[in-house]
């Protein structure tokens, strides 16, 4: 009789476990941050086509202020992860743009080149694209008129190291103007009101700078580095080693959704998708033809076309590996500008942040080419940085 009601109990509870298993969701909700930036693409390409979905994860897309913002919320676990400055957790764990020590580590880099240099009409005239032997007189003769200050995204990030590399390359001191810090989304509202000469950050804002006619493109950041590493999927450590699996499902949906952005045909429809107030809430036409490498500068300047060196979120693999060697350019660039007083342990820290032997397993399950390692590093206007000699290259080097 007891035997018989059980059964009976099992019979009638079965339907509710199956609608009940149905309605579950993949997994516990992954919350993903991103700054309206042009490429933070690849988040909203996985969430707009159903990639996440498609591998099993939920993902909840969170639209940030700012890159301290991100810092903070994956820091504390409010984000699981983020469309992140791939140099960042390398500023936050040396103490440059947090606490020392801090972890967020680096799963896979999101996209390679499209970041650019901007000047405001002051410079109009007095230099053109790629004109940097111009540079330091530009900005000694604006200098008789006003102080010259330019404008980066976060302390030790990309654009950071891009705009001091630049003036570097110019012959210019980077501790003989003023470097601020302003929110990508900020900057050509603060160079509208006469905030700042210049600035360095992704797009779309270089363009948007371009049609509301209060600067011009100067230089793009690949330009300065063909392919180099720009924004990364970073990660909150703790959510790293629990939820493997699930970072693992990210990944995969991300890489997915960059092979789907590499096809040219595809980016138009990406910059529909952009452009949403809720996105990167920027003119459409604008998103489009920057992701397309076609790039209006201004100024008379006429339209800069970019091939292989465009904005990449794939290119056969390439983009996808993070690197230690390129954590350790990006480390010694600290020493070179001061930032660090000593060598910081590269190898060290390398090891601790990027999540190489995850990438590995994803990428062979995804058949992504995984891309050498320690490998010699040589930029349009430096001298080689060799990896297994940092302090080779900083003798080389004005810092």
């Amino acid at each position: 009789m007891k035997k018989n009601y059980i059964r009976l109990l099992i019979l009638t509870l079965l339907p509710v476990f199956a609608i009940t298993t149905a309605l579950k969701p993949a997994s516990e909700p992954i919350k993903l941050g991103f700054i309206p930036l042009t490429d933070c693409a690849p988040l909203v390409v996985a969430k707009e086509l159903g990639l996440f979905q498609k591998y099993g994860v939920n993902v909840e897309l969170s639209k940030e202020a700012s890159w301290a913002n991100i810092r903070d919320k994956v820091l504390n676990g409010e984000l699981d992860g983020a469309h992140c400055l791939f140099s960042m957790p390398a500023s936050v764990y040396t103490g440059i743009g947090g606490k020392a020590g801090s972890e967020m580590k680096i799963a896979m880099v999101l996209n390679n080149n499209g970041q650019a240099i901007t000047l405001s009409k002051d410079f109009c005239g007095l230099v053109g694209f790629k004109e940097i032997k111009k540079v330091g007189a530009a900005i000694s003769q604006i200098k008789q008129r006003k102080e010259v200050t330019f404008a980066m995204t976060f302390p030790g990030g990309t654009h950071d190291i891009w705009l001091r590399n630049w003036l570097a390359a110019a012959g210019v001191n980077p501790k003989s103007v003023g470097i601020i810090t302003i929110p990508p989304p900020q900057m050509v509202a603060n160079m509208k009101v006469d905030n700042m000469e210049g600035f360095c950050v992704g797009e779309p804002w270089n363009g948007v700078a371009v049609a509301q006619n209060v600067g011009f493109t100067h230089i793009a950041s690949q330009d300065i580095w063909k392919d180099h590493p720009e924004k990364a999927l970073v990660v909150n450590s703790q959510f790293s080693s629990a939820r493997r699996a699930d970072l693992k499902n990210v990944m995969k949906a991300l890489i997915e959704a960059g092979r789907w952005l590499d096809n040219m045909g595809n980016r138009k429809k990406a910059a529909a998708w952009l452009s949403k107030p809720y996105y990167v809430n920027a003119p459409v036409a604008v998103l489009e033809a920057r992701l397309m490498g076609s790039n209006d500068l201004g100024c008379e300047l006429g339209v800069q076309k970019y091939g292989a060196d465009k904005m990449n979120f794939y290119n056969n693999g390439v983009v996808c590996t993070p690197l230690k060697s390129h954590m350790m350019w990006f480390l010694s660039q600290y020493v070179r500008f001061g930032y660090l007083k000593s060598a910081p342990d590269y190898k060290g820290i390398s090891e601790k942040l990027i999540l190489d032997d995850l990438f590995a397993e994803v990428a062979k399950e995804m058949n992504v080419p995984i891309q050498p390692d320690m490998k010699p590093i040589k930029t349009a206007f430096d001298v080689v940085f060799d990896p297994l000699a940092p302090a080779g290259y900083l003798a080389q080097t004005k810092h």
